[in-house]
């Protein structure tokens, strides 16, 4: 059995790829900073992640 330790971020339009370990976690989901775990109150293009325009 293998380990899962690398996922996509839970945001639906981000293009990162977040560790199990260094995620913010919230309602049971990994995401890859926490202006995406808080569904981008100021709009999109804010994860801080070079190249991600989600």
């Amino acid at each position: 059995m293998t380990a899962v330790t690398q996922m996509k971020c839970a945001c639906e339009p981000c293009l990162c790829i977040v560790t199990t370990e260094g995620a913010v976690q919230k309602d049971g989901k990994l995401y890859c900073s926490e202006v995406c775990a808080d569904g981008h109150p100021n709009g999109h293009g804010d994860c801080g992640h070079k190249g991600c325009t989600c």
